[in-house]
């Protein structure tokens, strides 16, 4: 039964780093994530998002999800080994919290991008069409996506996905950390825009709108692309 169940997390570790590109490490016999190396400078986004914003953004509070995560991912398994079901239940929103910060910030790293290697170009390829056909343009979609991240109260991310199940392009949002998995297991992230405070007040103050008109300036359409290629390939 003890080696069933360690294939089992093995397999389970195993799909979830093929499915999100996370990185894994090892903790006394667990699987264990880490902070995931920038693509770029902590200053190569200026002055969209100033280097002092990234630097703490990425060291301090993504740091802060991975540590507090892998720190849940232990207690579990440690309740999970003496059959405590009460543990295993209030631990559910720590790793829901600190597990959707950790995927979450993964996936807005790979949002973003320097000027000089192509941040801020519109996409060209199949995602271009598919953005013109269900929101009429690239410039209604930053509309709207705009609105809803200004819109939305306290702290959480907006999203643009693909629906799978409709085949179809949609934005939504999601509160505090949550990841989009949450609002139904057919949709796919391609761009997500981080509205917690953290993410811009240091540089913005309290005008998020503002900051939400500028990452656009340095928005990674490239990655958004090769997601939505090769979820939709057909398209």
């Amino acid at each position: 039964m003890a080696l069933r169940s360690l294939v089992a997390r093995k397999t389970i570790s195993s799909a979830f780093k093929a499915s999100t590109g996370l990185r894994l490490g090892q903790l006394r016999g667990l699987q264990t994530f880490s902070l995931p190396d920038l693509p770029y400078d902590y200053g190569a986004l200026e002055p969209v998002i100033s280097g002092e914003i990234m630097q703490l953004h990425h060291q301090k509070h993504h740091q802060s999800y991975v540590t507090n995560f892998n720190a849940a991912l232990e207690q579990l398994n440690d309740a999970m080994e003496k059959g405590d079901p009460v543990a295993v239940v209030k631990l559910q929103s720590a790793i829901k919290f600190n597990g959707g910060g950790h995927v979450n910030h993964s996936i807005f790293w790979k949002n973003l991008a320097p000027v000089r290697e192509g941040g801020g170009e519109p996409p060209h390829s199949s995602l271009g069409w598919a953005i013109d056909t269900d929101f009429g343009s690239l410039e209604k979609l930053i509309q709207k996506i705009n609105a809803e991240g200004a819109a939305l109260q306290g702290s959480g991310w907006v999203w643009l996905a693909l629906d799978k199940e409709l085949k179809k392009l949609v934005v939504e949002t999601t509160a505090n950390q949550d990841p989009l998995v949450t609002k139904g297991p057919s949709l796919i992230p391609l761009l997500g825009i981080d509205v917690w405070e953290h993410a811009y007040y240091l540089q913005y103050k309290n005008v998020r709108p503002d900051y939400l008109k500028n990452i656009w300036k340095v928005m990674n359409w490239k990655y958004a692309s090769e997601v939505y290629a090769k979820e939709c390939p057909s398209s």
